[in-house]
């Protein structure tokens, strides 16, 4: 029998299937590499949104939380790139809204909020355009605030200068405590601290 010229020799088509399983493998290879990887990658993904439903988190403390639990640091870093892709991981979004809500609820300073951010892995850059947002007439509206209170507790007008002193001491604590400047507590501390002996004297 005349073989036909166009047809391949057997050799030929031995390479060919060769090639043809070759290719096969390592597409399957591939395929199955992708999908450990998602498989790898779920629980991480379930995780890490379980965490975020209840509130805002860093880029860095969401890692943390999730090396915390045990998942594989690649895979965990891996998640939490996607998530930042996606925006669901916003570190300019949460320190802004992190300045906001503890100023406004917590009457955290600016020292004190720039120390946490700094704890939560966010950025010197971020953190201080978050801080702008508070302004130096903020921190001392918040520091009249603490201490008004506190003075409520003052009962009556201390007849010793060392008992003003005590009472004194007592009004800039509260509000120096929370990272507030030491020489706007004092200052703001001895106006309340008269306004309360002469509405006690009253």
């Amino acid at each position: 029998m005349v073989r036909n010229p166009h047809e391949p020799t057997k050799e030929e088509k031995i390479a060919l299937l060769s090639r043809a399983i070759s290719e096969f493998e390592q597409s399957d290879t591939s395929l199955l590499f992708d999908s450990a990887a998602e498989s790898a990658a779920k629980p991480v993904r379930e995780r890490a949104l379980t965490l975020l439903d209840s509130r805002m988190r860093s880029a860095h403390e969401l890692t943390e939380r999730l090396l915390q639990a045990d998942f594989p640091r690649d895979v965990v870093t891996a998640v939490v790139e996607e998530l930042k892709g996606s925006g669901l991981v916003d570190d300019a979004l949460f320190a802004q809204e992190w300045v906001r809500v503890r100023h406004a609820r917590r009457g955290k300073s600016v020292t004190v909020l720039d120390r946490e951010l700094e704890h939560k892995g966010v950025s010197a850059d971020i953190r201080a355009h978050a801080l702008e947002q508070i302004t130096r007439e903020d921190e001392e509206a918040m520091v009249r605030a603490l201490i008004e209170k506190k003075a409520r507790s003052i009962k009556a007008v201390p007849a010793e200068r060392k008992e003003r002193n005590k009472d004194l001491r007592r009004l800039v604590g509260v509000a120096a405590r929370r990272g507030f400047p030491q020489g706007l507590c004092f200052t703001v501390a001895k106006e309340v601290a008269e306004s309360r002996y002469a509405e006690l004297g009253e």
